[in-house]
């Protein structure tokens, strides 16, 4: 009974890639990637740093965006395919009338569509590293890279041919054969660009690898069993243009979540950001203690003046939430009256807290106030790019629920991250591959209730 789904998915996945939308997608992709490195070359500059530059940003981030938009409509026709067509035509009578549980056939389905969706993705992703390899021609002087055109194109090529091979001598499906063949053909083809130059001598593989790009890709194959579970959720009560419907709409939202929804989950407004963080003397270094004295830097200022006496909070996100980073003092309300730096007795405060005593320019000048041996409760000290808050972030938790049910699709996009050559943290990696998980926990929950009461008699 455990293999049930294993089964299913095995007929599913091979039914999917069977599609002739799946190799059509496929090779759209790779005709894409060739428009983008020729159609893109107008950013008037160029910048040294990070893994890509100038044009070449442009191109990750529009190679980036096609595979996801394709990535979208596959899901939509794949589960289309295999689960509302079924049910249209009654095919689907022949497993629901076996002792099969109708949650098993969901699962089975969603695991061949997952699989079928990563393998075809994976594909057009290697297209965009080639791509990437490649660069944008920018200018007629600029130099065709062979390696990456005469590889490319014979593993299309190598796998187009096995596809017309088995379907003539083995009647195979020919969209079946070439798209499973192409897949690891693309990454032979990868693996051999990374070996040989642009000037065809052998270099080492690690010379052209990116790390930060081969990272956002992954991030991006996380995204699509969450599209599949959608998919497979609407494909269970709607028809093949209504579940696309559903896919693309939900693709919108969930890429835009952040600014529809999330500006008003999280509420709170920085004041400015530090440059720097300097303890009168090394022992008030940790902001810990009743009578810690430090100065903080602002590059450019202050949006709002602090006034002496008004707690200080930092954090390193601009709405005061970064998990595990928390504010540097619990809220605390300012004393009553005027307040002047030389009335603030650090002991004389029962909640510890992080208290401005002074604003100078682009500085302001902080003491840790509380009562006997009550340390301040903070995680770490302020830092070079943390922003400054004067209240505690506000939480509205409707718009967070709904925040958290809709898939926020931004959570998988690393493009900035690769852009501004920053690292991206294991641990990130692991919120992605949880949050993806439960994504994906809520709707395949909802494909089985929604199929569990439909009559497919």
């Amino acid at each position: 009974m455990l293999l049930l789904p294993f089964i299913i998915a095995r007929t599913t996945f091979l039914e999917s890639v069977r599609q002739p939308i799946t190799f059509i997608l496929v090779g759209l992709s790779a005709v894409l990637m060739i428009l983008l490195t020729a159609a893109i070359g107008f950013t008037l500059s160029f910048s040294e740093s990070g893994e890509v530059s100038g044009d070449n940003k442009l191109l990750l981030d529009f190679g980036l965006a096609t595979v996801l938009a394709l990535a979208v409509l596959l899901a939509g026709f794949i589960a289309t395919a295999t689960m509302s067509r079924e049910i249209e035509n009654k095919t689907v009578m022949t497993i629901v009338s076996k002792p099969v549980p109708r949650p098993a056939l969901v699962i089975g389905k969603w695991i061949g569509v997952t699989a079928a969706q990563l393998l075809v993705v994976a594909t057009m992703l290697f297209f965009l590293l080639l791509a990437i390899r490649h660069t944008v021609m920018s200018t007629a002087a600029d130099v065709i890279d062979g390696p990456v055109w005469v590889f490319g194109c014979a593993a299309i090529l190598l796998a187009v041919a096995i596809g017309v091979w088995g379907s003539f001598f083995y009647g195979w499906s020919f969209p079946q054969t070439a798209t499973l063949a192409l897949a690891p053909l693309i990454f032979l083809a990868y693996l051999l660009v990374l070996l040989i130059s642009k000037k065809w001598e052998v270099q080492d593989m690690a010379h052209d690898y990116k790390s930060g790009i081969v990272i956002a890709c992954f991030a991006l194959l996380l995204v699509m069993p969450v599209l599949t579970a959608i998919a497979v959720a609407a494909s269970c009560r709607l028809g093949q243009v209504m579940t696309i419907v559903v896919c693309f709409g939900l693709f919108i939202v969930g890429m835009a979540s952040t600014s529809i929804i999330g500006r008003y989950a999280v509420i709170n407004e920085p004041i400015g950001e530090v440059l720097a963080y300097k303890p009168s003397i090394d022992r008030m270094a940790s902001l810990r203690n009743p009578g810690d004295i430090a100065e903080i830097d602002a590059p450019s200022g202050f949006r709002i003046q602090p006034k002496v006496g008004q707690p200080l909070y930092f954090a390193a996100s601009p709405n005061g939430v970064d998990a595990p980073i928390r504010f540097a003092a619990p809220p605390f309300p300012p004393p009553p009256g005027a307040v002047r730096s030389s009335t603030l007795e650090p002991t004389a405060y029962d909640t510890p807290a992080l208290l401005v005593t002074g604003v100078n320019d682009r500085k302001i000048s902080v003491i840790t106030v509380g009562r006997g041996d009550v340390t301040l409760s903070i995680d770490r000290t302020p830092r070079k790019g943390d922003y400054l808050f004067l209240q505690p972030t506000t939480y509205n938790y409707p718009a967070i629920a709904a925040w958290g049910v809709i898939p926020n699709l931004q959570f998988f996009w690393l493009l900035d991250a690769v852009n501004q050559n920053q690292p991206v943290p294991a641990y990130h990696l692991g919120l992605m591959t949880m949050y993806s998980g439960a994504q994906v926990a809520v709707f395949l929950g909802l494909a089985v209730i929604l199929f569990q009461k439909r009559d497919v008699g």
